[in-house]
């Protein structure tokens, strides 16, 4: 096209990028029998283990890693982090006095353990190792939720202080996570990824990272289910690369539509974040592509489409469709109705997102509480 008739206007990148306090990603089979030296650099005595896995063989590799600096185990992590579980495990911190947690599993104690630390603060700053089985990325964000148990309404906290100081991704770990866990924890993180390319915030370094994490989600989910042996444990692998790159910029970016479906989604009804995306990600995608579809250009990248910034819609559209698609493969939730929310219910929640999303500000108008119930409308 010729110049002068273009409409799309190249501009110089301009704002800024803050890192985190993450000082150490250790990656690799058999990686987890480096807690103890990584403990030992730190200076940490005495660690709380905090994990779902309570009875799991696996568990004894964290444990048996750490030898005499395993203080105790903490098992009573649940789902979207009631505030009870955070007490509890506030209290264990001081009976065994504790200077560092081991979030051992997916986003339920990785995100009990930030809590419980923002609730120490400030006077005891613990140090939190994350050892991740599942591809929420938690590990990587220094925000984290907790549920009123009375209204089942999803808040959270956020400061630098409760994000892991080290992740040790070790694929062997994750070949005890179940499929089905497995694969919408994947579906989560191609969540963060998509959402942190159109987010209002998105910046070059996120660009570069979403683009990179779709496509090895593409490439190498299927085949973590699909395969055996060796070739299962670099799939799983690659997936846990995909799943650090989809969040690594979020608390420059934040997120978006289908996570605030999803945070309300979850709690409400007891419906697992990586199934809330299953569910969400496609129809906040082609409602994105409607307000801003000239963000999409990484997303195109990572899969593959043909992105033309001077009429972007299409390649947006494209992408909703690919990632529906995607999905489709899958024997998971693809609506709200196959998770078991009930149709009459879903109005209860139209307010609390709305409420979120003037708040938090990740689209770029204001929407009405009739168009947040026709999104959850088209979830169903």
């Amino acid at each position: 096209m010729n110049e002068t008739m273009s409409t799309y206007r190249l501009e110089a990148p301009a704002g800024e990028f803050n890192l985190t306090r993450l000082e150490r990603v250790i990656y690799g089979p058999g990686k987890v029998a480096e807690l103890k030296e990584e403990m030992g650099k730190r200076g940490l005595k005495r660690a709380v283990v905090v994990t779902t896995l309570g009875g799991f063989p696996i568990l004894d590799q964290v444990t048996g890693a750490l030898g005499p600096l395993c203080a105790s185990v903490f098992t009573g992590v649940i789902q979207h982090v009631p505030r009870s579980t955070v007490d509890a495990l506030q209290k264990e911190i001081e009976r065994v006095d504790a200077d560092s947690l081991i979030s051992f599993g997916g986003g339920s104690p990785i995100d009990t353990c930030k809590v419980a630390i923002y609730g120490s603060l400030p006077a005891r700053e613990l140090v939190h190792i994350a050892i991740p089985t599942t591809l929420s990325a938690a590990e990587y964000t220094h925000a984290g939720g907790v549920t009123d148990e009375t209204t089942r309404v999803k808040g959270g906290v956020w400061d630098p202080r409760v994000l892991p100081r080290t992740v040790i991704n070790d694929p062997l770990l994750a070949l005890e996570t179940p499929d089905w866990l497995w694969v919408t924890t994947g579906m989560r993180a191609l969540d963060h990824a998509i959402e942190c390319a159109y987010a209002i915030r998105h910046q070059p370094i996120s660009d570069v990272l979403a683009a990179k994490s779709i496509s090895l989600m593409v490439e190498h989910l299927p085949a973590s289910i699909r395969t055996q042996g060796d070739e299962r444990v670099a799939h799983r692998g690659h997936c846990q690369f995909a799943a650090w790159y989809s969040i690594y910029g979020a608390m420059n970016t934040r997120f978006g539509l289908s996570h605030l479906l999803g945070h309300q989604i979850g709690p409400r009804w007891n419906v697992p974040h990586g199934v809330t995306s299953c569910i969400t990600l496609p129809n906040a995608m082609r409602f994105m592509a409607g307000i801003a579809p000239q963000r999409f250009g990484p997303v195109a990248e990572g899969f593959g489409i043909p992105f033309d910034p001077e009429d972007p819609k299409p390649a947006a559209l494209a992408c909703a469709d690919r990632t529906e698609a995607f999905i489709a493969q899958f024997d998971v939730p693809k609506t709200l109705k196959e998770a078991g929310v009930p149709h009459d219910e879903i109005g209860q929640i139209v307010a609390p997102i709305t409420h979120e999303l003037a708040h938090m500000g990740v689209v770029d108008r204001p929407l009405t509480e009739a168009e947040v119930l026709a999104l959850l409308e088209s979830c169903y």
